[in-house]
């Protein structure tokens, strides 16, 4: 396991230290906040670097584990970089829009995800059979399901962890994986509420150049726990082909001892009817000599 590294110098280019106003913060983010300065509080970046580095590890052994992450940020300056790390890293995300029940109510959102993979299906087909008219509904419908869809058309089941930038725009998918127990790890800024959040990351969540530093973080890390999953699933593979070659050994070894096997009675028969081909001959040789 190799995750990566960050320090405190590259938090403090990237602006991650920068907080809100002093008049639009939480007190329950008081225990992240170093000071203030010109009426902005400044975060505790030591305590951000011990955090990230516990939320990495803990992304790093869900991937690891086999599992998914659903990458949740519908704010400008996330939308883009969201959906580049998933598709980068064969994960999910949301950056358009969240549904009410898109974690609680799976079921209806699966059967909106079977019914925009058939418009898509419909409208890439040569022979169409529809009227302009309807092509051009469905297209419209396709592309509305593909902002707030998209992103999951390929989830079959509610994701094993959530990764938010911004808990106050993004209440409702907290909402939602807290009552799933679903774990959370999220980049909580100043005016953030930090209450049931596993794996908080305190940290600047409007700079787009802090948002790249900790999706690029996190692409980091899944990509090493996936390859941590190849090399485990080569070894698996290897010991699977030996196990079959032994086994295809033995079957082999077992036919040849059932026809050795079967193949012993009919030399003795064969040895028994030279003995008895002998006896009779010289029985009538015998016989010969007496008649002269």
């Amino acid at each position: 396991m190799k995750l990566p590294t960050v320090t405190i110098k590259q938090l403090l280019e990237a602006g991650v230290h920068l907080g809100h106003k002093t008049f639009r913060w939480n007190p329950k983010m008081s225990k992240f906040i170093f000071g203030s300065k010109d009426s902005i509080h400044i975060i505790d970046l030591v305590q951000t670097l011990e955090m990230t580095n516990a939320a990495l590890l803990a992304i790093h052994k869900c991937i690891a584990e086999g599992g998914k992450i659903l990458f949740v940020s519908t704010k400008k300056q996330a939308t883009e970089i969201i959906s580049t790390i998933a598709k980068d890293t064969s994960q999910f995300y949301v950056n358009h829009r969240w549904l009410g029940g898109m974690l609680t109510n799976w079921k209806t959102i699966s059967n909106s995800i079977k019914h925009y993979k058939k418009l898509s299906e419909d409208l890439t087909k040569e022979n169409k059979g529809f009227t302009k008219k309807e092509i051009l509904k469905m297209g419209t419908e396709r592309d509305k399901l593909e902002r707030s869809l998209g992103g999951i058309a390929d989830m079959k089941k509610v994701p094993d962890m959530i990764f938010i930038i911004d808990t106050n725009i993004e209440a409702l998918a907290v909402k939602e994986s807290l009552k799933l127990n679903i774990p959370i790890v999220a980049v909580i800024d100043t005016n953030s509420d930090p209450t049931g959040i596993d794996y908080p990351i305190p940290g600047n969540d409007d700079a787009r150049r802090a948002i790249n530093l900790y999706c690029e973080l996190v692409k980091q890390t899944i990509l090493d726990a996936q390859q941590y999953i190849a090399k485990d699933k080569k070894i698996v593979d290897k010991e699977e082909k030996t196990n079959q070659a032994e086994s295809q050994d033995n079957k082999i070894k077992e036919i040849k001892a059932e026809k050795s096997e079967k193949s012993q009675p009919k030399e003795k028969n064969k040895t028994k009817e030279k003995k008895s081909k002998s006896i009779f001959a010289k029985v009538k040789e015998i016989a010969s000599k007496k008649a002269k």
